[in-house]
């Protein structure tokens, strides 16, 4: 008798999460990086936060860089729905006309924080004057900033110091391809872990950029459709960002997981630097406009900074309180 009782409601729960996996929207996202700026994405998607908002998220990660770190990409994804990644090298990849027309409807950092780490015996920035400055390329972030470097200087970039694409690694910077290179989170917590002199924390500099960030491309966010699915994906992502402040240990588990960041000191620090991150995720309107007067090609004058992002979505869900309300409720 009891399994009588029973089995109709199994049934019934069994068709219903059949039913529930069925009505999720796919979503292709891609990470262009695993900087410490995309894991409040990594936590939403490890805990499930984009099923519960209906999205069957399909994630695209570049190689790990530490051992042990989960891998899900292999060849890089094809027209994404949503990229994650910086709002400065969207800006130059359309000025180069190269890959789609995108805009950027939210932001994880708003104001530069890498650091330039210089080779050991360096002890201040000036010395950087007549050496190399390692950075990725000269359309990524680091690019950004080797120009607000110049500027508060009072330098002229490639002429009072020389500038070494592909050598934005601690690796590279041991190996001798530049005098001093602009770190991220995970080269910077690298780099003072082996005592190499840390020369500027440029987040004492409160230099608005357009850093990491959700972009989406123009035609596609102009379906009503794909709106809903972007901002059913930021409250997702929102709980990703909740989960990252209020909660150390489940974060320091993501990133070990993805990241492969095991060593407890290195992910700590790593961490740290994270806790920099915008909290309302504003799309940065100041960073965007500093792009038109810091040494971008003069292509940029084609363009308005508001051609770059969309502020409405962000503005929506803080209007609304959710943005405040998620930092109190997701633990």
């Amino acid at each position: 008798m009891r399994k009588q009782t029973y089995l109709p409601a199994i049934l019934f729960l069994l068709v219903a999460l059949a039913h529930a996996r069925q009505t999720l929207t796919p979503l292709k996202v891609e990470l262009v990086t695993r900087a410490v700026s995309k894991t409040p994405v990594l936590i939403a998607y490890d805990k499930g936060f984009y099923k519960k908002y209906g999205l069957d998220v399909k994630l695209w990660l570049p190689p790990g860089e530490f051992p042990g770190a989960i891998e899900m990409g292999g060849q890089k994804m094809d027209n994404p729905d949503i990229s994650v990644d910086g709002g400065v090298p969207m800006v130059t990849a359309i000025l180069a006309n190269r890959g789609p027309r995108r805009l950027q409807i939210a932001t994880t950092d708003c104001t530069i924080r890498f650091s330039i780490v210089g080779q050991k015996g360096m002890k201040n920035l000036e010395e950087i004057k007549g050496k190399r400055l390692g950075i990725s390329n000269d359309g990524a972030m680091t690019g950004f900033i080797y120009r607000a470097l110049g500027k508060r200087m009072g330098w002229v970039p490639r002429k009072d110091f020389t500038i070494v694409e592909r050598a934005q690694r601690f690796d590279d910077l041991k190996a001798g391809k530049a005098d001093a290179f602009i770190a991220d989170d995970r080269y910077m917590a690298q780099a003072k872990a082996e005592g190499y002199p840390v020369l500027a924390d440029t987040s004492t500099w409160k230099q608005p950029i357009a850093g990491n960030g959700v972009r989406v491309e123009w035609n596609w966010i102009k379906d009503p459709k794909n709106r809903d699915l972007a901002m059913r994906f930021l409250k997702a992502t929102f709980e990703g960002m909740a989960v990252y402040y209020n909660n150390r240990e489940d974060t320091l588990r993501v990133m070990a997981k993805y990241h492969g960041m095991t060593d407890r000191k290195l992910a700590n620090s790593v961490y740290e630097e994270g806790l920099k991150m915008s909290r309302d995720m504003f799309p940065c309107v100041q960073g965007f406009k500093d792009m038109f007067t810091i040494g971008y090609p003069p292509e940029i004058q084609k363009y308005k900074p508001s051609d770059f992002y969309e502020e409405s979505f962000v503005t929506e869900l803080k209007k609304s309180g959710f943005i405040d309300n998620v930092y109190k409720t997701v633990k």
